[in-house]
């Protein structure tokens, strides 16, 4: 197909996401679109919602209105999860002309036959039980870093949570596929791979959520770390009732496995965990921690945790706020509770004020600023190895170890994407870390 036509994207939410939406612009520049920054004039934005909270539901009108300005004719075409729970609310919104839900955003191109604009947005959405089948994702181009798809949906039933609803069942992608796309993804010299999906620790159930597949988590890790030309392979957030002593054993020998984890804590109390239909009590929580730790103590290991859950009192958040304190973690991504429809949540008794689940929020910021400085502070004078990133922010050059300080220098664009041994030797007044160069080398 030849069109003189500009294609422009914009991403709401997770690593998936941005996985999946720089799949879908490679599908357009495969039928000839010329991809522009959204920031850009084009004839077609599409953008990729989220709906994990009501501040994503809000920030898609925002995104609307940016891409307006850069061409009111523009066709507007909202895809992802807030598209699939809300398309009727999406359509309505002044300038959206197309939504596609969970299947039909990997088909977007099909429905794009008139770019005129409607009076109204065209929906075309699946029920979510139809959302079975598995599309594989790949990022590659946008970032230092690729995020690799490599599991979608979830058969857990937070009371909380909508993901479920937007993206239907546990599904997989088969191993020869993960391993062609981290192949593709080296081919093109990027260095670092971060495997993503809703719950990747559920890696197995294959399309349809037939769980018969005959691969397991430990088997896709096993099998990406003999990929040749990825430096770096991190996994993303996983269960604690996933993360298997075995996996931890293999990530700690690891050729490309980095010593980082994302582990989903969301409250450290027993009778919450409970009542969010959690998998997991807080001993278990612990034992994972204390199991990384002791095979790989310079590990960083991050925390999801949701403040003003109902129920949630002030003994029991400071029960999560202690236990955090104690832990050995390196940071917190704190979200606070809001309400979703057709969740479970939404019914229950003791309900938390807007204004207390704020402060609590504020409190556990705080206690993740400390947590990573003290974490930082533990890898002075290691030395450790800086893969660089691809931006210039404002003078300087940012890059990550291994396991996740990040640190800055001069800017230099002939770091970027390049890795360098360095010891790390103090913390700026930004809480970044500044090192001395160990060798002049560049790792290829």
């Amino acid at each position: 197909m030849t069109t003189d036509k500009k294609v422009a994207f914009y991403t709401l939410g997770c690593k998936l996401n941005f996985s999946e939406t720089s799949t879908i612009a490679r599908d357009f520049q495969n039928e000839g679109f010329e991809r522009v920054e959204f920031d850009e004039f084009a004839d077609i934005y599409v953008v990729n919602t989220c709906s994990v909270t009501d501040n994503a539901d809000k920030r898609f009108k925002t995104v609307v209105k940016s891409a307006l300005k850069q061409n009111e004719d523009a066709f507007l075409i909202a895809i992802g999860c807030y598209a699939q729970l809300k398309p009727e609310e999406l359509a309505n919104i002044n300038g959206v002309d197309l939504v596609l839900g969970a299947t039909e955003k990997f088909k977007v191109l099909d429905y794009i036959e008139d770019l005129s604009k409607n009076e109204r947005g065209e929906i075309h959405s699946c029920e979510i039980d139809e959302a079975d089948f598995y599309v594989g994702s790949y990022s590659i181009g946008d970032r230092t870093r690729a995020f690799l798809k490599v599991q979608d949906g979830c058969d857990y039933k937070c009371t909380y949570c909508t993901i479920p609803l937007a993206r239907g069942i546990s599904r997989s992608d088969t191993l020869e596929n993960v391993l062609s796309n981290a192949r593709e993804i080296s081919g093109k010299g990027i260095k670092e791979i971060v495997l993503t999906g809703v719950n990747i620790g559920d890696y197995g159930k294959g399309e349809f959520g037939n769980k018969n597949h005959e691969n397991t988590f430990l088997d896709l890790v096993q099998a990406l770390d003999k990929v040749d030309g990825i430096h770096r392979i991190r996994i993303s957030s996983i269960e604690p009732n996933l993360l298997k002593n075995e996996t931890i054993d293999f990530v700690s020998q690891s050729n490309s496995f980095v010593p980082h984890f994302h582990i989903p804590l969301q409250s450290g109390n027993d009778q919450l965990l409970k009542a969010m239909k959690r998998r997991y009590q807080t001993n278990l929580y612990i034992d994972r921690v204390k199991k990384i730790k002791s095979t790989m103590p310079h590990a960083c290991i991050g925390v999801d945790v949701i403040v003003g859950f109902p129920g949630e009192t002030d003994e029991l958040f400071l029960e999560t706020y202690q236990l955090l304190t104690d832990l050995d973690i390196s940071y917190l991504h704190v979200f606070t509770y809001s309400e979703r429809p057709n969740t479970e949540a939404v019914k229950m008794d003791g309900v938390v004020p807007q204004k207390v689940r704020n402060k609590r929020s504020k409190m556990l910021r705080g206690l993740s600023v400390k947590k990573r400085r003290a974490f930082y502070e533990s890898q002075l004078n290691a030395t450790l190895t800086v893969l660089f990133e691809s931006e210039n922010k404002k003078g300087y050059i940012h890059g990550f170890t291994e396991n996740y300080v990040k640190v800055k220098a001069p800017w230099n664009p002939s770091l970027v994407n390049t890795l360098h041994p360095v010891k790390l030797t103090s913390i700026d007044e930004d809480g970044l870390v500044r090192f001395e160069w160990v060798e002049q080398i560049v790792m290829s």
